[in-house]
């Protein structure tokens, strides 16, 4: 690609300057890399409120899930 030749090229339809003002912006927006976050640490107060993927089964079930794992 040249410095000459256009990033992108509208081939149909006659876009106003605010409806290319937006497309350059999304463009734009979508060509930044995504900022990483570290993960939020979770609260055992929070995690114990999770349900969990490994429920009890089987006799007495309903009496084991009511304590604390």
């Amino acid at each position: 690609m040249s410095a000459e030749e256009p990033l992108f090229r509208v081939v149909r339809g006659v876009p106003t300057a605010e409806e290319l003002a937006a497309l350059v912006g999304a463009i734009v927006v979508r060509s930044r890399p995504v900022a990483t976050t570290p993960a939020a640490s979770v609260s055992a107060w929070a995690r114990s409120g999770r349900p969990t993927a490994a429920a009890p089964t089987g006799p007495g079930a309903w009496r084991t899930s009511g304590l604390p794992r």
